[in-house]
């Protein structure tokens, strides 16, 4: 029977990952089918899963990579140090009940993918946004030795606001990581986070982990101040790589 896989998010205009496994069954003549599940509520997962019995593993995106924890019986442990998933392969026992254990894999193309543009340039990061995303980069920052701060809207525990980036602080964090959805599909592709841009130059190097448009308006303002860029597309397939492998785990 064909297997099914799937991603749930809200909204899913901007994902690519049903186009990328599709074509991937196709290419390699997968006996699968991987299906967008757009949900405006996780309450909904439950209803997806009964609909759904050949639903092997499923990818998670905005706004729920906090919130499909509850539905979880395992987690791995990079998950569960990050406090968000990604991931999620589905299994079920001799009785037929479903089992779901996430898994984080963006930790995993965040980390491959920046690794080779920081090695003795950038000591310090600024990372824009607390989401779950958020937490998958500064999981891989630490791994990596890089000092970071927390940046939104509002400043609170750990977090400061946009409007409390001084010279200094953007002088010595030349790494910034664009870790909100400003300047995606579906969320403002006209947008961007409220940084200081004037006070960037040649030193700094703008990562943003949106990948639809590759050079979002967060880049484009960076590139125009002489900073190296990087979109999030190269992060996007290096994940969806690793969620392959965790769905087919024995």
């Amino acid at each position: 029977m064909k297997r099914e896989f799937g991603i749930i998010g809200y909204p899913l205009a901007q994902s690519a990952s049903p186009a990328f496994f599709n074509n991937k069954f196709a290419d390699e003549n997968i006996d699968a089918e991987y299906i967008p599940f757009e949900i405006k509520s996780i309450d909904e997962l439950p209803r997806i899963l009964e609909e759904h019995p050949l639903l092997c593993g499923f990818n998670v995106t905005i706004p729920y990579k906090v919130e499909v924890m509850k539905y979880l019986k395992g987690i791995s442990d990079g998950a569960e140090s990050i406090k968000a998933v990604n991931v999620v392969k589905v299994t079920r026992d001799a009785n037929g009940n479903t089992i779901l254990t996430g898994h984080n894999s963006d930790v995993i193309g965040f980390t491959r993918s920046l690794e080779p543009l920081v090695k003795g340039r950038h000591k310090k990061a600024l990372i824009l946004g607390t989401g779950g995303v958020s937490k998958a980069v500064a999981y891989s920052l630490e791994t990596l030795g890089i000092d970071y701060l927390f940046v939104s809207r509002k400043a609170n525990e750990n977090v400061i606001a946009y409007d409390q980036l001084t010279d200094d602080i953007m002088d010595s964090h030349t790494l910034i990581v664009n870790c909100t959805p400003l300047g995606m599909v579906g969320h403002g592709v006209d947008e961007c986070p409220a940084i200081p841009y004037e006070k960037l130059n040649s030193s700094h190097l703008l990562y943003d982990v949106v990948y639809n448009p590759e050079n979002t308006l967060f880049l484009r303002k960076g590139a125009a101040q002489g900073a190296q860029t990087k979109s999030g597309y190269e992060m996007w397939y290096l994940q969806a790589l690793a969620s392959w492998e965790i769905w087919n785990q024995e």
